[in-house]
Order: structure tokens, then sequence, then C-alpha cells
């Protein structure tokens, strides 16, 4: 089922409960073909059973009371993530995602609280907060509670900028639009896409998290 959210033309959107590469790709929730090689890569990913959400080490603690940060800046340190998110709630654990080769912060980190309150809070008053002059984005962490979730790095995730040229559709920070032209259900279904929520569209600043 789609999360429906809120949005005139612009402003009328839906979320996907499930990720689907493809549908992740596109806009409005509607293609039914890669746009581009990482999504075609993480395609063969998801498809090949080649991604193991569950099986990533370094994904421990518990996924209802951690939240994503992202869009930090590259020059901001763990213990200023941990202290800047402190604010919501006693921070349990934190990790600032590193380059395996350099150790460089790739931007952006996960924190768990104590309970799913404190998660809420900070899900709730971080987003768009400021932390060493950049604007963060926070949503739940979706690899272990997304069906079907394919990581960034493996050409799949949600949201990116622009100048990367690899944004994808459907979460909290880019949801999909609502769709102009013909639904092509048939093929969504082949593809096993869940279509767009025709007549249950949400506006854009609707809560989107239950």
């Amino acid at each position: 089922e789609m999360r429906v959210g809120v949005g005139g033309s612009a402003g009328v959107v839906f979320y996907a409960d499930k990720y689907h590469p493809i549908q992740a790709g596109s806009i409005d929730g509607t293609d039914v073909a890669p746009h581009d090689n990482a999504v075609l890569r993480a395609l063969l990913c998801s498809t090949a059973g080649l991604y193991d959400p569950f099986g990533d080490p370094k994904a421990a603690g518990d996924p209802y009371c951690t939240v994503f940060v992202g869009h930090l800046s590259r020059l901001t340190d763990d213990d200023t993530v941990r202290k800047a998110m402190g604010r919501y709630g006693k921070v349990k654990s934190m990790r600032l995602v590193r380059d395996i080769v350099t150790g460089a912060s790739r931007g952006y980190a996960f924190v768990e609280y104590e309970t799913d309150k404190e998660m809420h809070r900070a899900y709730e008053d971080a987003h768009h907060s400021i932390i060493d002059g950049s604007e963060v984005i926070v949503d739940y962490y979706r690899q272990q509670l997304m069906p079907g979730w394919i990581p960034r790095r493996l050409g799949g995730g949600l949201g990116g900028k622009k100048e990367s040229g690899q944004l994808r559709f459907g979460g909290r920070e880019r949801p999909f639009r609502a769709p102009l032209r013909p639904i092509p259900h048939d093929e969504l279904k082949k593809l096993g896409i869940p279509p767009p929520p025709e007549g249950r569209y949400m506006t854009r600043f609707e809560p989107t998290y239950s």
C-alpha cells in the first residue's frame, strides 16, 4: 500500500511503503523501465537477491528507535552529530558513515535513541534543522523497515541532490508527484510496482510517519 501524503498540482503527492528501484527513479511513480544505469544496477541487485538488509554487520541497533540524518557537512564530526541530535532524546548509539578507503565522511549518519518516542521527536523536530551550517534531512531507518530496500551505493536509496544526477523519489524529502498522464496499471502490475493511489493523494506537508 502507498502512503499518500500532503501538496496544488505541484503539491499533491504520495509516498512509497514498498521500495521498487524502477519506481524510485520515477518522479510520479509510473515508470516501467529503468531510466539510468544506477536504477538498472539496483534492479539487478533486487531481482537477483544480491542485497540483504539484515546481513549488514554495521546495521546494529533497534530500527524502530533509529533515524537517518542526511545532507551533513563533510566536515562535521561524530561529536557534533551526537550533540546536535542529543537535543531530541538520549542517544544510545551514533554512526557517521565514512568512506572505507579515505575515512572521509559521506555526509550522513544513523542515530539510535533509547526509545521510539525520542526517535519520533527527532523525526519531527530535527528535519531541516541546521548542523554546522548545513540544513539536514531526517528520515526513518528504511534499511530494515521498508520492504525491497536497496541502498544508494547500489543504485537505490531515496532523495538525493539534483547535482548528483541520481534523484530517487517516494520518500519524505522527494515524494512522488500525482501523475499527469494515464497510469499504466497492467505494466506496473507485471513488474510488481504498486500503482499510484488515485483519488487518495495528500498535500505536501501532511505527516508521513505514524
